[in-house]
């Protein structure tokens, strides 16, 4: 009997980092789906930017409000979470509070946990009171309804929560209010519980600060919170080029290449042995590279993208935030599809253009980068953009009728203007 919390508290943590590396898999192979691209080296730079983006949260204090108020949260829960490591000891092995015989080192590390635990909470409480009463503009847009205001209040919900739960662990144990020493906030809390059984509080609030970790661990995969692990490799395979070079699509170089050689063979094929013809541009997510369904799972939803557009200030249907959000519910839809067909992708009838993101959309965009620029996690809502849009002009000729005329005379005249070249200058005899 006296070691059945222990034997009950290894299988609630097995299960729970099981569950938990079992939907990391899920990701990993959904992300496999994608076409795999050359990394650059340069390694240093990356992971520069991991420090300077993921970990140094750069991007996010150019918004000096929510950015100091995510540090806060940001960085409590990095600390806070160190005490995770006494808790599994302690569930393992049946000891209380084993670290606390290094001494006065102990009570400074649990203060500086218990203030911070104290700010997270007065940070969430403000991100939930931007969300709901103040309602800040970016968080109303409509792909925000539903699910995506749900979760995020969930999570603050959670969060909340975590911290109560151990505030009050702390000034429910009593061996710990007698130390006093760390006791900062749960000094002040402790008074409050006077003539309430102590023990039965301080386990129960132990017991579900766990299970709530657990819980909240495994509550990231259906969550926009990924971010919090997915932010460190999608900061480090972002792009080091300059944000407005455009990437080239090999197979129209090579056909360009073919047909300014004069010796070549316009009727050879090369035999590579790849029967597949290669599609130009990308019509799902099948024709995405990694590092963009990599971006698609890190989109933290914060919609600075969209509130940076150009195209949706001025009323366009373009939002880069749902262009994200759209690619990683289309890649989870495929997912799911291969999950009920035991590893096996059985065609739904479905793509990402037309089924999930429209034309209209596609063709609002501006080519600008600025939503590349805003996104504090260093997605790129852009290159998926424009992927689509060339899928649309050269696979099905469906570009606007205005972009189809300036090609034409390109084409024609070798401007975009319906001139002839010998008639260019004739403005000069005006």
């Amino acid at each position: 009997m006296l070691f059945i919390p222990n034997i009950i508290f290894g299988v609630l943590l097995i299960f729970g980092i099981g569950f938990f590396v079992k939907n990391i898999k899920k990701i990993k192979r959904n992300i496999k789906l994608g076409i795999e691209v050359p990394v650059q080296e340069n390694s240093k730079k990356r992971w520069a930017n991991v420090a300077r983006i993921a970990l140094g949260q750069s991007k996010m204090v150019r918004r000096p409000i929510s950015g100091f108020l995510h540090f806060i949260v940001y960085i409590g829960f990095i600390v806070i979470n160190i005490e995770v490591l006494e808790i599994v000891i302690d569930g393992l092995f049946g000891t209380h509070r084993i670290f606390a015989s290094i001494g006065s080192v102990y009570g400074i590390l649990i203060g500086t946990f218990e203030i911070l635990a104290l700010m997270v909470f007065v940070a969430v409480m403000v991100f939930w009171l931007r969300r709901n009463i103040i309602r800040l503009r970016r968080f109303m847009s409509s792909e925000m309804k539903g699910w995506p205001k749900q979760d995020a209040n969930l999570i603050i919900y959670f969060e909340l929560l975590l911290m109560g739960l151990f505030i009050t662990m702390n000034a429910a144990d009593v061996e710990f209010q007698a130390m006093n020493s760390g006791n900062i906030i749960s000094g002040s809390v402790a008074p409050l519980l006077e003539g309430l059984p102590l023990h039965i509080i301080e386990r129960t609030a132990w017991w579900l600060h766990i299970i709530g970790i657990l819980i909240f661990l495994n509550y990231l995969y259906y969550s926009k919170h990924l971010h919090i692990l997915l932010a460190f490799p999608n900061t480090y395979f972002e792009s080091l080029k300059p944000l407005g070079l455009l990437k080239n699509l090999q197979s129209v170089t090579n056909e360009v290449k073919l047909m300014m050689d004069p010796d070549a063979d316009p009727f050879a094929t090369e035999n590579n042995g790849d029967e597949t013809l290669k599609k130009f541009g990308a019509t799902d997510v099948f024709d995405l590279n990694r590092i963009q369904l990599l971006n698609a799972y890190t989109c933290t939803e914060c919609g600075r993208c969209t509130d940076e557009c150009p195209a949706n200030l001025t009323g366009k249907k373009l939002s880069p935030r749902k262009i994200m959000m759209d690619t990683r519910d289309r890649l989870e839809a495929v997912g799911k599809n291969i999950d009920i067909n035991n590893g096996n992708y059985k065609p739904d009838g479905k793509q990402l253009v037309g089924d999930y993101v429209s034309s209209e959309e596609i063709w609002a965009c501006t080519s600008c980068n600025a939503c590349v620029e805003a996104c504090p996690v260093s997605i790129n809502p852009l290159s998926i953009i424009l992927d689509m849009r060339r899928f649309l002009v050269m696979e099905q000729s469906a570009a606007p009728s205005e972009l189809n005329n300036m090609m034409t005379n390109i084409e024609n005249n070798g401007a975009p203007w319906p001139y002839n070249q010998m008639d260019r200058l004739n403005w000069n005899n005006e």
